[in-house]
């Protein structure tokens, strides 16, 4: 049996689950979330408590029994709690607004980048130099900041770009140090 999958997930009073053969439904007050569980995976819902089953034990079935798990953990957690990642702005006059739903980057570029900001996800800016992304959605949270970070990702001479906070960009020397 997988280690991941055999434990239960506790779910919070405050969240409404919903288990339809093979669709999860997971509602509370910061959205609604929805997981089809892979073929051979079953849940149940008893006690305040997910359970999730596998009805084998093959390679593959062990490998989506932890996995299952843990994408419905992910939406209990997201919709509890919910999920965050942060964004430093790293060079001289680089900086980020909000103008209605678009985050705008001027980050070096002739023109501002602007992106659209996608419904369920929540972005702030503590600083000009900080960007905030929150939501309910571990993977989507993931994606968006991820995509934000590709429009000018950290380059290794002089360090400038976005990067994650608390990211460690390793720097090169530069050919002036090269001989």
């Amino acid at each position: 049996m997988s280690r991941i999958g055999k434990m239960p997930i506790a779910v919070d009073k405050s969240l409404k689950v919903n288990i339809d053969k093979h669709i999860i439904t997971i509602e509370g007050s910061k959205g609604k979330l929805e997981y089809r569980l892979p073929w051979g995976i079953e849940a149940e819902f008893k006690d305040g408590q997910i359970i999730i089953r596998r009805k084998g034990d093959s390679g593959n079935l062990k490998a989506f029994h932890g996995l299952a798990r843990a994408l419905v953990n992910n939406m209990v957690e997201g919709l509890t709690k919910g999920f965050k990642k942060e964004l430093e702005i790293v060079g001289v006059g680089y900086k980020a607004q909000l103008k209605g739903k678009k985050l705008v980057l001027n980050i070096g570029f002739s023109h501002p980048v602007e992106i659209d900001i996608p419904e369920g996800i929540k972005v702030s800016l503590p600083a000009a130099t900080r960007i905030v992304v929150e939501g309910a959605d571990k993977a989507f949270v993931g994606k968006f900041a991820a995509e934000i970070r590709k429009i000018y990702p950290p380059e290794p001479y002089k360090g400038k770009g976005i990067r994650y906070a608390g990211e460690v960009v390793r720097r090169k020397l530069g050919k002036a140090m090269a001989k």
